[in-house]
């Protein structure tokens, strides 16, 4: 039995690290308070964590919530990405150029416009994109494009499946490292995680380029594990480009879990492919200082430049780099107030910020026909409630929400009337806006506009339209589980 002396001395070791980690609590909420300036909401939520958990609050707070030091660190890409968009600065004051030939086009400025000058890449008008919202025919024609490719492919995504699609893949890397194709591959460390490692190790062996955006070691002692690369881009060539919101593995063509798989991506031929290249070389810069790129033309192919194609783009990258003005961001507040007759919105996960919220009310309050179309499916158990929630919000003011019966809609995609549509990696929330690097390509086609509307509203016949009044029926544990989401959201 221990004495009085062993008990005092316990006491007081327990006594000093609750000190400690009280100090540690005030440190904590004076960068809140006062550097970070964050929002009231998610201060009161790390202040109840930090006040009733010491310990527990403040290493939360250190690994999810701590932004100072990303915003330091990621400020040396931000400086990469600003000197690298030079490479295409012959495209600057194309928008106004082909304003004034084409007067039948003038729907489309004032969107371009703020989407430009809140720092989308790059205008072209002489593109043919080609738009996927099933995995087995985009797997196919991007394979075969691999499977064709003669000087490099650099491909950057956030999941690679360690499954029969994924290890396909690298075996198609590793066949045409041999055959002395430039091949580099970025992923996202976190994604990667239960990606195909005996296939990457093969191909770095054959002598591919890897790098993962993140070092493994930041995933485990700093906060960077929330501030994740979830693009998705293959370059082939320079000649031809993928972008979108399908990763890489047999749960994408309708064979995991969730089944059918509904999500989107664009296959781009033209001038549009010259950002795409500027935004995968900034990321490998970053990354692999080690590894160097060739000078950047040496990857892309002059015919792109010269393409005769008929739709127009603009790429739109946002992340932690660009805040607090995410260009993504621009881009959805500024195709929801211009919105005349139409706004259609697919998201997995529907928690757009509070100014997102009044649009959409206010848009639909107007007039516009604002629908969006969610999962009714939970594949992240956190996030479907909080759809939910979002959606009786929005429902309240007239906007119109569906969820999706069919298997899982994974599609990130919004369509302005007949005007503009985007497609791309960022969700309709918090983190696609704030905390994650992501891409989308928007675009100014009405032949891609009537042919995502068409799919959208077919999306529509295999869904049930949620309502108020479904949402007030909710059970004692929903309503928990619910509430327990929404604090979750806010700490991210």
């Amino acid at each position: 039995m221990p004495d009085v002396d062993e008990i005092l001395s316990f006491t007081n070791i327990f006594s000093d690290l609750v000190m400690l980690f009280v100090v540690f609590d005030v440190i904590a909420l004076f960068i809140m308070l006062f550097l970070e300036r964050c929002d009231p909401r998610v201060f009161v939520t790390w202040l109840i964590l930090l006040t009733f958990l010491p310990p527990a609050g403040f290493i939360l707070y250190m690994y999810l919530g701590a932004t100072i030091y990303n915003r330091r660190r990621f400020k040396p890409k931000n400086i990469t990405d600003t000197q690298m968009m030079e490479a295409s600065e012959w495209q600057r004051g194309l928008l106004e150029e082909d304003l004034e030939s084409h007067r039948d086009r003038e729907d489309i400025y004032y969107v371009a416009k703020s989407i430009e000058n809140a720092g989308a890449w790059s205008y072209t008008n002489n593109n043919d994109i080609d738009l996927y919202t099933e995995g087995e025919p985009l797997f196919a024609d991007m394979m075969e494009d691999i499977r064709n490719a003669e000087r490099s492919i650099l491909i950057e995504y956030y999941i690679i499946r360690n499954d029969h699609d994924g290890n396909e893949l690298m075996k198609l890397l590793i066949e045409k490292v041999r055959q002395g194709v430039e091949v580099r591959l970025l992923t996202d460390a976190f994604g990667i995680g239960k990606g195909p490692k005996e296939g990457i190790y093969r191909f770095r062996n054959a002598g591919g380029h890897y790098a993962t955006f993140h070092a493994t070691i930041n995933l485990l002692l700093s906060p960077k594990k929330n501030n994740r690369n979830h693009r998705k881009i293959a370059l082939i060539d320079g000649r031809v480009a993928y972008c979108g919101g399908f990763n890489i593995g047999d749960e994408y063509r309708g064979e995991g879990p969730l089944g059918h798989w509904r999500d989107a991506t664009v296959r781009v031929e033209g001038a549009g492919i010259l950002p795409m290249m500027v935004r995968f070389c900034a990321d490998w810069q970053y990354c692999a200082r080690r590894d160097p790129l060739k000078p950047m033309d040496d990857y892309i192919d002059p015919e792109c430049v010269t393409h005769a194609g008929r739709d127009r783009m603009h790429l739109v990258s946002g992340g932690p780099d660009t805040m607090p003005n995410n260009p993504i961001q621009m881009q959805y507040h500024s195709m929801i107030v211009n919105a005349r007759q139409r706004l259609y919105v697919t998201t997995p996960y529907l928690n757009p910020d509070d100014s997102m919220m009044v649009a959409l009310a206010n848009a639909a309050r107007s007039g516009v026909d604002v629908r969006i179309l969610i999962p009714d499916k939970k594949d992240h158990i956190f996030l479907y409630w909080n759809n939910l929630t979002c959606a009786n919000e929005l429902m309240k003011s007239g906007v119109r929400i569906w969820r999706y019966n069919d298997g899982f809609v994974h599609e990130k995609m919004m369509l302005m009337d007949d005007v503009c549509c985007s497609v791309g990696s960022a969700n309709f929330d918090h983190r696609s806006t704030t905390l994650n690097f992501e891409t989308n390509v928007m675009m100014y086609s009405r032949r891609i506009n009537e042919q995502a509307c068409a799919q959208f509203l077919a999306d529509l016949e295999k869904s049930t339209e949620y309502s108020c009044a479904e949402y007030d029926r909710r059970t004692t544990m929903m309503r928990i589980r619910m509430a327990v989401s929404w604090q979750m959201k806010l700490l991210a």
